[in-house]
């Protein structure tokens, strides 16, 4: 009986993390992607139940390095769990990311250098149920990158639909 009832709670567990997938669109537009990576977030009891529960937005959101080189996501929004009274965390505070040392010292190194960014582009639960972060080492697009953007996805979109037209 026991194991019956764990087997449905894992079954149940797995089904809900597949939905969680958070994405930052803005970040795409406004930044030329130069490298991905996927960091962990060191996270409280509540913050990764109200995640579980899609209860989250990284689009203000950014990346920075404090004093010690460890890297920080800031401004990303956390929702209140609805049942952690006392013991909820701070909706807009700053949120470790676990990276090696490594990757690291590349992203604080192309980051002084270069004058590029950090941008968080999604949110999401792995296999093990684990809350990751895919950032991005990013440049800012000009004004006519972004016109160029909107351009080719239109044209993109147009040709979509001759397409799906020519096919009835």
């Amino acid at each position: 009986m026991f194991y019956i009832n764990f087997h449905f709670e894992s079954i149940y567990f797995m089904a809900i993390q597949k939905k969680i997938n958070i994405q930052n669109k803005k970040a795409r537009f406004e930044y030329e992607i130069l490298d991905k990576y996927t960091a962990g977030i060191q996270l409280t009891g509540t913050e990764i139940k109200s995640i579980r529960d899609s209860k989250a937005r990284i689009t203000e959101s950014f990346c920075e390095f404090n004093d010690k080189g460890e890297l920080f996501i800031v401004n990303m929004y956390i929702e209140e769990y609805l049942y952690g009274h006392h013991f909820n965390h701070k909706t807009n505070s700053e949120r470790r990311l676990l990276l090696n040392k490594k990757e690291l010292r590349s992203l604080k190194k192309d980051v002084e250098a270069k004058g590029n960014t950090i941008v968080p582009l999604r949110l999401f639960l792995n296999e093990n149920g684990w809350a990751k972060l895919e950032i991005a080492l990013a440049k800012g697009k000009k004004i006519h990158d972004k016109r160029e953007t909107i351009k080719n996805r239109d044209s993109k979109r147009d040709l979509a639909r001759i397409k799906k037209v020519f096919k009835t």
